[in-house]
Parts: C-alpha cells; sequence; structure tokens
C-alpha cells in the first residue's frame, strides 16, 4: 500500500504539472495517471488501496466540502434563491429526460434501462465543480452576483436528487414497483442534512469559542482534527439511518462549516479555511487518481460512436435545463454560458454507481458502465478546461 500511495503522489503530481504546462487542467493528468496505473492498464495499484478507494474519496470530498462551506457567504447563498433550488435537479431532469427519449432508438434499450443510464450520467461531479468554485469566491469572480454560490448549491444537492431516482429506477428493472415514499425521501433527505449539520456546526463552534473565552485557545491544527472528526461523524450517521430515513451526510458536512464560519471569530474561520486548502493539495490527488483507477477503459471500445453522440446529445439537453434555472436572474448571457459550462463535468458518483446495475446482474449493466466510463473520459476533462480557461473571459471580478 505504501508503494501505492508513493505512485498516487508522485506520478499523479507529475502528471498534473506536465498538464498544467501545456494548457490543461491539472484533472486531466490525475484522471490519466489513475486509468494507467489501475487494475485496468498496469494494475500497479495495490489491491488493498483499491479496496478503501471509496473511503479515500469520500474522505478527499469532505475535506473539500468543509473548504467549500468556510469560504461560503450565506448572506449571498440567501440571495441566490430559487435557481438554485432549479438548478439542484431541472439540469438532471432534462438529461435523464433525453435519454427516455432517444436511447430506446439510439442504443436499443428498454425505457426503464435508458432511465437508469441517465440517472447515472445525470449527476454533476462536484469533485471537480466544489474546488473551482471555492477558487471563484476567494478570487472575486462572479460573486457580484453570486454565481460561484448559486453553482455550489445546485451542484450538492443535484447528487441526492439523482441517486434517489437511480435507486427507483434500478428497484424497478428489478420488478418492484417505484413507491412514492422514494422521492418524498429527496426533500426529507435534503432538510434533515441541512439540520443535522447546524447542529454539529453549532456545538463545535461553541466549543472553540469557549475554549477562546477561558483563555485556553485551541490551535488550529486541533481545531481541523476535531472539524473532521465531526464532517466523519456526521458521514456515519447517513450511513446508520440508511433505511429508516434518508440523511444527506454531504450536505450536513457543507452546513456545518458554514455555521462555524459565521458563529466563530473571522480569523478562526480564516485560518480554518488556509489549514484546509493546504489538506485539499494531498486530497485532491488521492481523489482524481482513483476515480481514475475505477474507469475500466475496456468498457469504452464497447460503446462506439452512438453512445458517444448519445452523451452530448444529453449534454445540450442538460444546458437547456440549466439556462431555464436562470431565467428572470441578472445574470449576462457571458455569466449564463459559464454556468451552463460548470454543469458540464461528470466523475465522483458516475465512478461510484456506474458498475452498480453490473454487479445486479441486470441486462443493461454492461452498456451503463461503458457509459459511465466514457461520460467521465469526455465531459470531466471538457468541463474542467471550460471552467479553468473561460472564467476569466465570461465572469466580472468583484
Amino acid at each position: 500500500m505504501i508503494t501505492s500511495l508513493a505512485l498516487i503522489f508522485l506520478v499523479g503530481l507529475s502528471a498534473a504539472f506536465i498538464c498544467k504546462k501545456i494548457g490543461l487542467p491539472r484533472i486531466i493528468g490525475m484522471l490519466i495517471t489513475g486509468i494507467v496505473l489501475g487494475p485496468f492498464v498496469l494494475d500497479l495499484l495495490a489491491p488493498e488501496i483499491l479496496g478503501i478507494s471509496a473511503e479515500l474519496r469520500r474522505i478527499a470530498l469532505i475535506i473539500i466540502l468543509i473548504k467549500a462551506g468556510l469560504s461560503l457567504n450565506v448572506a449571498d447563498l440567501k440571495k441566490v434563491g430559487r435557481p438554485a433550488i432549479m438548478m439542484s435537479f431541472l439540469p438532471a431532469l432534462f438529461e435523464i429526460g433525453a435519454f427516455m427519449l432517444l436511447a430506446p432508438t439510439l442504443l436499443k434499450v428498454s425505457l426503464t434501462e435508458a432511465a437508469i443510464i441517465g440517472a447515472v450520467l445525470g449527476a454533476v461531479s462536484p469533485a471537480v465543480v466544489v474546488p473551482r468554485m471555492v477558487q471563484l469566491m476567494e478570487t472575486g469572480y462572479g460573486t457580484d452576483k453570486s454565481i460561484p454560490q448559486l453553482i455550489l448549491a445546485g451542484a450538492s444537492l443535484d447528487d441526492v436528487f439523482v441517486i434517489v431516482l437511480f435507486s427507483t429506477f434500478v428497484g424497478m428493472a428489478q420488478g418492484t414497483k417505484a413507491n412514492v415514499m422514494d422521492f418524498l425521501n429527496i426533500p426529507v433527505s435534503i432538510i434533515l442534512g441541512v439540520l443535522l449539520g447546524v447542529v454539529a456546526g453549532l456545538i463545535v463552534s461553541f466549543v472553540f469559542e469557549l475554549a477562546h473565552k477561558k483563555g485556553d485557545s485551541i490551535r488550529q491544527s486541533l481545531k481541523v482534527i476535531i472539524s473532521v472528526g465531526t464532517a466523519f461523524l456526521l458521514m456515519a450517521v447517513e450511513t446508520w439511518l440508511e433505511g429508516v430515513v434518508s440523511v444527506s451526510g454531504l450536505l450536513a458536512v457543507m452546513s456545518m462549516a458554514c455555521v462555524i464560519q459565521m458563529r466563530c471569530r473571522k480569523e478562526v474561520s480564516a485560518d480554518l479555511s488556509v489549514k484546509y486548502g493546504r489538506l485539499w493539495l494531498a486530497a485532491e490527488v488521492i481523489l482524481f487518481v482513483l476515480v481514475g483507477a475505477a474507469v475500466d477503459i475496456r468498457y469504452t471500445l464497447e460503446a462506439g460512436a452512438i453512445a458517444v453522440l448519445m452523451i452530448f446529445i444529453a449534454l445540450i439537453f442538460r444546458s437547456v435545463g440549466v439556462l431555464l434555472c436562470l431565467i428572470g436572474t441578472p445574470l449576462n448571457s457571458k455569466e449564463r454560458l459559464y454556468c451552463v459550462i460548470a454543469y458540464l463535468p461528470k466523475a465522483t458518483v458516475q465512478a461510484a454507481i456506474g458498475s452498480v446495475p453490473l454487479s445486479l446482474g441486470l441486462p443493461c449493466g454492461k452498456l451503463v458502465l461503458s457509459i459511465a466510463v466514457l461520460s467521465i473520459l469526455i465531459t470531466a476533462p471538457l468541463g474542467a478546461f471550460g471552467m479553468d480557461f473561460s472564467y476569466k473571459k465570461l465572469l466580472s471580478r468583484e
């Protein structure tokens, strides 16, 4: 495992550096590193590290979500309002609708199978989007109209909505009927996740401030450990309550960080944000290399040109959904275009659930995985490249 970690860090960072030098996003180098080192090409990563790959990717996501919460201005988030709520489900619905409308003809699948493929591809990747929105908030690009906050909120809620739909469609493919409660779980998961995070944030910030008042100030490193430990506990609560009530652990983590930022002294939240920024340097490499390692490159050859065409058609539908969400907002045409670009990348959710239909023995399993792999290879670099190279041209700096 030690050798695997050395390869992940050294080769992943080297590939990211090379990509940056030639004008490509760093994520491309990390994804390629994971694909090449992974079990489907050179097979240089230890089975032990691949066995805990999902947990390591989740830890990396937790770190960037805490960083996002510490950088998020709640007052700006309130100003976003309706568009943020619509961005959490409408673009995904348009993309799923595209697959249900066209995939039965183009890919020769049933309507339910088309819905499953659409649900797998419907989620935007928080791993690609969140760090870039945090960077925009820190540098002031688009913040005058709360564009990073809008995208950040929508992308965080989007995954909850899509995963619930995916579970419902898979159940239908297995012969079970769609349950109304599955759809009611979407708002329940969001509300309980936010409430849980708020309570945790109040407790953590109270401990920090109480220690400061008593003259026994907690060191910043210890504050990071306490907040990370609490975030892990929030994610565990989601697992404990599975089957009883739906709770979004990722939303709870970000809500906790928002409350800490609001309740603690300004210098505390600023120092914590810097610490988490440093942690993200390592977490980013682990996240994207292991996402790449989960990609079975063999399935891309089986999917064919029709699958690629279907992915691009669905992205067009998705973009229309994003533009509809922005009707009535003060955003100009350039800013709306940036929102469309930010909603293109897919990676984390597709790597996590793309293989589920195959593992369940569904007839469409191999095709679903093939298209999920293709969507990662096409949209993650496309979205990352688009965001990295367009934000200075499309967004104004506050």
